[in-house]
């Protein structure tokens, strides 16, 4: 495991920074560090590399979804999704930018996963956030746009980086810029749903949790 995980990391960095067609086997191999049987060995093909790199992010994407439940506090839930998300676009960037560059190409390795496993969480969790609304915990929204909305503002920090930092006048965006966007993005998400002040304690609690951890 410990050897697929390190592959899959390499591979993540060679195909954002080539594109599929110039990331070669035997260049992620070199990054690796690692012969480049071993990467047949583990992944057989570099299409089969490729969409394992693009499977390991959407599931932790997936996952990261799990506190957005029935009975959770929704501004807790959503802060601590936020939050997720976010740690992913400063730990995990090339990874969103090699899916991101897979949309634009129309997904043509992982339409059927977009279309099934993507679509059946999306509508799980917008089926949460519309029992919420019924309950009147949170003010009326569409879910799905909700979460497209979230996508967008926390893996921009991922797919555009470099005009960040740029805007920013910095050489790279550091844990403090992160965290200044991960509270930005949970205040305006939860002040637009009408929950930011029983909210602020939630942020407040999430917000030193990252300082801690950066």
């Amino acid at each position: 495991m410990a050897h697929r995980a390190h592959i899959i990391a390499c591979a993540e960095r060679i195909f954002a920074e080539h594109g599929f067609a110039g990331a070669t086997m035997s260049r992620i191999a070199e990054a690796a560090a690692l012969p480049k049987a071993n990467l047949h060995y583990y992944f057989g093909t570099k299409v089969l590399l490729y969409r394992a790199v693009l499977e390991n992010i959407l599931t932790l994407w997936l996952d990261d979804m799990d506190p957005i439940t029935p009975e959770a506090d929704p501004a807790a839930a959503l802060a601590a999704y936020i939050a997720a998300k976010m740690a992913h676009s400063r730990n995990r960037p090339h990874a969103s930018k090699v899916f991101a560059a897979e949309l634009l190409h129309g997904a043509p390795e992982l339409g059927t996963y977009l279309r099934l496993d993507l679509r059946r969480k999306v509508a799980e969790k917008s089926a949460v956030i519309e029992g919420w609304i019924a309950r009147r915990l949170i003010a009326p929204v569409e879910p799905r746009h909700l979460f497209f909305t979230i996508w967008a503002m926390t893996q921009t920090y991922a797919d555009f980086d470099t005009q960040m930092a740029a805007v920013l006048g910095i050489d790279k965006l550091d844990a403090g810029d992160y965290a200044t966007g991960t509270e930005t993005v949970i205040r305006l998400v939860l002040r637009g749903l009408g929950i930011a002040p029983a909210g602020e304690t939630e942020v407040s609690d999430i917000m030193t949790q990252q300082r801690r951890t950066a």
